[in-house]
């Protein structure tokens, strides 16, 4: 009745079909995971855009103003005084200092026995 070729043949395509429904199914549970992870994404989107508004309500001027006025006393606040603000040409320079790079603190330098001499290469940035 059968052959045994027919029988392969059946069997390969049992074995088809069940790979096909297999994979659908995977494909149809990452489709959930996805859908699931927007979902997220998009919950959180809003909340952020809540939290913004929150923080521009709560930012406002007038009512910083507000609060500073009924908490004044307890804060010591004051207004700034022209003389607190300075320019950058009045804040002093540190003085730089530049570290000796004769003495090298690894000792590969002076160990090894090569010339103790710094590499005066000129490359694009630095000059």
């Amino acid at each position: 009745m059968f052959r045994t070729t027919d029988i392969v043949l059946i069997a390969v395509m049992v074995s088809a079909a069940a790979l096909t429904y297999k994979i659908k199914r995977e494909a149809e549970e990452q489709q959930t995971v996805v859908h699931r992870l927007q979902a997220q994404i998009n919950a959180e989107e809003d909340t952020i855009d809540l939290l913004k508004a929150d923080w521009s309500l709560l930012t406002q001027p007038s009512r910083l103003q507000k609060l500073a006025e009924i908490y004044k006393s307890q804060l010591a606040l004051e207004p700034v005084d022209p003389h607190q603000i300075v320019k950058l040409d009045d804040i002093p320079i540190r003085a730089l200092t530049i570290e000796d790079l004769s003495a090298d603190p690894g000792g590969d330098m002076a160990d090894n026995g090569q010339d103790k001499t710094v590499d005066q290469t000129v490359t694009g940035a630095v000059r």
